[in-house]
């Protein structure tokens, strides 16, 4: 690194410095008169400026990925990049997203991915600021979705600052979350951060998607470009994803044809609007049934039964054996198969192409009868056209009959729960499902979308789900729902749609920080609280222990209870910049509750209802 001697009056400096320079030097003068009264010299000060910093080249890289956000809670490990970013980048085409928490940052940017389907960027600081967010990055691992990841640190040991920079830096700082995340690197060049930072981002977003990090050493972002350099930014040009092999598809597309009763589970298909057109497609010319894949939820076709199947093709599923077994969970925990005895298991799936050994996200094994390591979107098109080829005239009439039967059965479900709706219309704590049918008569005439991690209850019967955006599912570890939330509504934004986030209330308390990022950023949406007043899922954990010992069931909400003193999410909100209601215990307040709150969303604004509900 250069170093140059400069007067304190350096032209430059001044210009850096701006008008505290302007005391600085009439402080200076007056001491250098002093001095030269005593024939001493004048003082030099050891000045750092740089116009052409690493962190700019940085940037520039970045940006060439066509990433939109990058999300960070501030720190020392990436402060010249930062800087870059605002001023060098003009915090222009890609937008610095501010965090109270790294979690909240690689959260956001995994609920971000699921609606625009392309990755963004989470920054962290060092060992500290990834050991923050490391359960984030973990929850995008097991939600397969490619995350940019850019970790600060100080390699060289000669470079850092005594005290904290050294707590917070390491020889692999990566080495935190190696074992989920797809792929990672250190780069010592320019050059190399240039060649791995397209390299990562080919990476994630190659079918099975993960995420992947990228390590920025802060010297390498602080220290001065050679003068004249200048380093090659690689083109970035995706892969197309990995289809099936032409003759297994053949030979799955032949035993589709021969079954009486197959159905098909949608599993993680149905992240883009092509694959749910294109499951959709298959469906239709098969006149089988559909389980998952967000394949529409009014379709006749939607749903099914698979203890009836005699044929099951699982497209990317994430638990095949869960979906096809019972474990019942007693003292000795027994297991019985679900199929009936014969049934074929077909699949195609993405992640038989990777997968890694520690982290046990990947289920129990299931043998199947036909499998097909590709990714299912990829390989839908051929598919569809091999059954095509292969219908007849009599098989045609067989499906169509079939069909007919589906469409009568999917009739008698939808007023089964209209039903069931009555029923708990007037309770209170409210039901689920009175606020689910309050808010579709809302909303229904808008362009919505569900931002939470699951469906809310009672809409799988009633709401129209036929877009990819609308609901997205996928696996919500605690702490995780809200961070998603905001960054699927962030999302959402250029486009004008109602984001809507049903949210647990102890989910909230791991990060409500991210709150205020979403006011902060102008990123509207509507947030419904269950506030049930507890983990109930861990009350009826300990219910179910106190049975098995033959103990007090009514202790079961000491250590899982929300109360005494109750939570006050409007408030909480409110203290954020929030439009906020509640605590709401009428439901006849339920109606002009969500009225006035989708109107302060339409109008640019986060706000929330505060529900007190019942625990399931």
């Amino acid at each position: 690194m250069s170093r140059r001697k400069t007067s304190v009056n350096r032209r430059k400096f001044l210009k850096i410095a701006a008008g505290g320079a302007t005391a600085l030097t009439a402080r200076l003068e007056s001491a250098g008169a002093q001095q030269l009264a005593r024939r001493e010299p004048l003082p030099t000060v050891d000045v750092m400026t740089t116009e052409r910093p690493g962190s700019d080249f940085m940037v520039d890289v970045i940006k060439s990925l066509g990433i939109e956000y990058i999300a960070a809670n501030p720190a020392s490990s990436f402060r010249s990049l930062q800087e870059s970013f605002v001023n060098y980048g003009k915090n222009k085409d890609l937008e610095w997203l501010t965090c109270m928490h790294e979690e909240s940052s690689v959260g956001i940017a995994r609920g971000y991915f699921k609606i625009e389907s392309k990755p963004m960027a989470a920054v962290m600081h060092g060992v500290v600021g990834l050991q923050h967010g490391a359960i984030a990055v973990y929850h995008t691992y097991c939600d397969r979705v490619p995350v940019y990841l850019i970790l600060g640190n100080t390699f060289d040991a000669t470079e850092r600052r005594p005290g904290a920079e050294w707590r917070h830096s390491a020889q692999d700082v990566a080495a935190l979350v190696r074992e989920f995340i797809k792929w990672d690197d250190m780069p010592i060049s320019l050059d190399h951060f240039a060649e791995s930072a397209v390299r990562a981002y080919r990476f994630s977003v190659t079918p099975p998607m993960l995420p992947v990090a990228l390590v920025a050493d802060s010297e390498l972002q602080e220290r001065p470009m050679e003068p004249g350099a200048r380093p090659h930014i690689p083109k970035l040009n995706i892969p197309k994803p990995p289809a099936g092999d032409p003759g297994a598809v053949a030979e799955m597309a032949r035993m589709l044809l021969a079954a009486e009763n197959p159905i098909i589970t949608g599993g993680r298909l149905g992240r883009t609007q092509n694959s749910i057109q294109l499951l959709v497609e298959l469906a239709e010319t098969l006149q089988c049934p559909v389980q998952g894949g967000n394949f529409p939820s009014r379709h006749p076709l939607s749903g099914g039964n698979l203890g009836n199947a005699d044929l099951i093709l699982a497209l990317e599923p994430p638990d095949l054996w869960g979906d096809t077994n019972t474990l019942t969970d007693q003292l000795v925990r027994t297991t019985k198969s679900d199929l009936k005895p014969g049934t074929k298991l077909l699949t195609i799936n993405g992640d038989d192409l990777y997968m890694k050994s520690n982290y046990q996200d990947f289920q129990r094994f299931q043998e199947t009868d036909f499998a097909i390591a590709a990714d299912a979107e990829a390989t839908l098109p051929s598919l569809i056209e091999a059954v095509k080829r292969l219908v007849t005239a009599d098989r045609r009439r067989v499906f169509q009959e079939r069909g007919a039967k589906i469409a009568a059965g999917r009739t008698q479900a939808q007023e089964r729960a209209r039903r069931q709706a009555a029923a708990v219309w007037n309770l209170s704590p409210l039901s689920h499902v009175r606020i689910t049918y309050e808010l579709w008569e809302l909303i229904k005439n808008k362009d919505w979308s569900v931002v939470s991690g699951a469906r809310p209850q009672g809409s799988g019967q009633l709401w129209n789900f036929d877009k990819h955006y609308q609901s997205f599912g996928g696996g919500q570890g605690a702490s995780s729902a809200v961070p998603c939330a905001v960054g699927a509504a962030l999302a959402n934004r250029k486009y004008g749609r109602l984001s809507i986030n049903f949210q647990n209330d102890g989910d909230l308390m791991y990060a409500p920080g991210v709150l205020w990022t979403a006011a902060h950023h102008r990123i509207p949406m509507l947030t419904i609280m269950n506030n049930n007043r507890g983990y109930h899922q861990e009350v009826m954990h300990l219910q179910t222990m106190a049975c098995r010992h033959n103990r007090d069931l009514t202790t079961a909400r000491i250590g899982t209870g929300i109360e005494d003193p109750n939570m006050d999410y409007a408030k909480l909100a409110q203290s954020m910049g929030w439009y906020a209601e509640g605590p709401i215990t009428n439901p006849n307040d339920v109606g002009p509750a969500l009225k006035r709150a989708i109107a302060r969303v339409e109008a640019g604004e986060p706000a929330l209802l505060d529900a007190v509900m019942q625990p399931r």
